[in-house]
């Protein structure tokens, strides 16, 4: 059985909370996740979405903007509450929750829009690559691979320097618009018209659906909840309900700021393209090309190509940790970030260049559309379970949310699964009547349809058809457990890893403290030269030879102090062969040495200590020098 891990472990409870005192003092240390999440609310396929938007039908749909925006203000504080209260984020409380089947396909689906994310931030940010440096699209969207690097610089520094940094490039993006907004003058009584709610015709519900899902994104839900996690605070129903109160500050500063953006870009659409009788601009080129001439001004057009490689960029690393909580939430399974990173890239590069091969770059905008529909798709199948969680009293005792709360949540619910089922229906529809192959169609859309519209249909009714089995808090259920004291040593069988390093000889002394004349110990060293990569036991090089000498004298020694000792010496892999030898001996107990080297050799020569923790079941010791 896998040990259960923190979300986002590396910087879990990084950000200490509890030395800060007075009102503004507590609200800094606890702003920087909002922001973070923000950046999924105006990365470049809400510019997508609310170009063609404004430019298609004017001021017109800002109320589906201002509607969006309170939607995700309130999902993100169920989102948030989840991750203080509950300390889960939502893809780990899925899987404490529902069956294997369901969490496969759930985990499938927000891979789905993760990709369809990073996908937006690929088109997006080699278009931006392109306006400025004008070189081609291809290019740009091979060039979206360096970002990798910059996450794991950033994820290295820790989580205040990481959100400083994408706070950085939020507030590039927001100025940047501000000076647009200045330039545009927008017509303020058809701005004002603009948020009386009206869907004028089918093509406008798309759009208006494509806005839904570029603003209310579900990769984000799963994202908050784990962020709230880098807080460091007491768990008391004072503290938490003190620190659910700052997250909700700082959430709404946080996703107004996006509303803020996301309104300036649909307006800037609707007072130079639309005012211009040009309706059918939805590719972000064709806007870059236009607002110069149409405002008066270069800087226009430079400004609106800055904050769209800003938002690129932004999104990206967000939309990395987001993958990392998925993948580790829903299967237990965790990788190197960078190697997440580059999987996910890799799959959301695919298509875009298939794209700009096959139909050409006029194509990216329509894109970058149809991204964000999928996003809105998949919105549901993280709403319904986050609902449910947060409305269950057994996990959440008195933080659990109040009747008018949770009904407006299901309505907020509702509003999103009919949008799509209406848009679905429609798109089925209008593909049936284009093709030429309605059998293949059939046979390869119309199971999948209906599996997902069952799977929804499950997760509503799930707490009414069977009891689910949510794991209830560490704060609900913080009683003392029974102590049975014991003269009985701890550990009977204490498998020690030494390397002939100066950090032996602290291994050495927490191994011996832990046991006694009782304990049976198994000093175990793991020849890794070349020779025994490749011969193994058959290795019978002077290195070799001193190594086994060295051990045999060391444990000579430890014998003469009283202990039981044996040695055993392996020759390979020490992440394959440590695990093996600890199972062989029947350890209780293995202690490890660390060096502390940087994240430079981890990258290149991995980490033994991680790899081996996660391949044994018993604890692990990790000593330092």
């Amino acid at each position: 059985m896998r040990k259960e891990k923190k979300s986002l472990e590396e910087v879990h409870a990084s950000v200490d909370t509890t030395r800060k005192t007075g009102m503004f003092r507590k609200l800094i240390v606890f702003m920087g996740p909002a922001y973070l999440i923000s950046v999924g609310y105006m990365d470049p396929g809400n510019w997508a979405t609310d170009i063609a938007g404004g430019s298609q039908f004017g001021y017109q749909l800002i109320w589906v903007l201002l509607m969006s925006n309170i939607m995700a203000l309130l999902l993100q504080s169920l989102s948030v509450r989840l991750g203080v209260v509950r300390g889960r984020d939502l893809a780990q409380a899925c899987r404490e929750t529902y069956s294997k089947p369901v969490n496969f396909i759930l985990y499938l689906l927000a891979e789905v829009a993760i990709i369809a994310t990073d996908l937006a931030e690929v088109v997006g940010m080699a278009i931006g690559l392109q306006l400025l440096f004008h070189i081609p699209l291809i290019w740009g969207v091979l060039l979206t691979f360096t970002d990798t690097f910059i996450l794991l610089f950033l994820i290295n520094k820790g989580m205040r320097k990481m959100e400083a940094f994408i706070l950085a490039l939020v507030g590039v993006i927001g100025l940047a618009f501000f000076v647009e907004m200045v330039f545009a003058k927008p017509d303020m009584t058809e701005l004002a018209r603009g948020f009386i709610p009206n869907i004028p015709n089918s093509s406008a519900l798309y759009i208006a659906i494509g806005i839904i899902g570029a603003t209310v994104m579900p990769h984000n839900l799963y994202l908050h909840s784990s962020l709230v996690q880098t807080r460091n605070f007491k768990r008391t129903r004072v503290d938490i309900r003190s620190a659910l109160r700052f997250n909700f500050l700082d959430s709404t500063v946080a996703l107004n700021m996006a509303f803020f953006v996301n309104a300036a870009i649909l307006i800037l659409a609707a007072a130079t393209f639309y005012q211009a009788g040009m309706f059918h601009v939805t590719e972000i080129q064709d806007a870059y090309k236009f607002l110069s001439p149409l405002m008066g001004t270069k800087w226009a057009a430079i400004l609106f190509a800055v904050a769209l490689i800003a938002s690129g960029q932004s999104s990206t690393l967000t939309g990395t940790l987001a993958g990392q909580i998925v993948m580790e939430g829903f299967i237990n399974f965790r990788i190197q970030p960078w190697a997440r990173r580059m999987i996910t890239r890799s799959l959301a590069i695919i298509p875009a260049i298939v794209t700009l091969l096959y139909f050409g770059e006029s194509y990216t905008g329509k894109l970058l559309v149809l991204s964000q529909v999928v996003l809105s798709m998949q919105l549901g199948f993280a709403v319904v379970p986050l609902v449910h969680f947060v409305s269950d009293k057994t996990s959440m005792g008195k933080f659990v949310i109040k009747l008018p709360l949770k009904i407006i949540s299901w309505l907020i619910a509702l509003i999103i699964i009919t949008l799509n089922i209406k848009l679905v229906f429609e798109e089925l529809h209008l593909w049936f009547a284009q093709t030429h192959y309605p059998l293949l169609l059939s046979l390869l859309v119309v199971p999948l349809v209906a599996v997902l519209i069952l799977l929804m249909l499950y997760l509503v009714l799930f707490p009414i058809v069977k009891k689910a089995k949510i794991k209830k808090s560490n704060f609900i259920h913080s009683g003392i457990p029974e102590l049975q004291l014991t003269t009985k040593p701890l550990y009977r069988k204490i498998m020690v890893a030494l390397d002939f390093s100066a950090a032996d000889g602290a291994v050495m002394k927490h191994a011996l403290a832990l046991g006694n004349h009782e304990t049976e110990f198994l000093f175990v060293h793991v020849v890794e030269s070349a020779a025994a990569l490749v011969f193994g036991d058959e290795t019978n090089d002077l290195e070799t030879e001193d190594d086994s000498e060295r051990l045999r004298k060391f444990v000579a020694r430890i014998s003469k102090m009283g202990f039981k000792a044996d040695t055993r010496v392996g020759y390979g892999n020490p992440k394959v062969l440590l695990p093996e030898f600890a199972k062989e001996f029947g350890a209780n107990l293995l202690i490890l040495g660390a060096h502390g080297h940087g994240w430079f050799k981890d990258l290149l020569f991995g980490t033994t200590i991680e790899k081996v923790r996660h391949k044994v079941n018993i604890p692990v010791l990790i000593v330092r020098k």
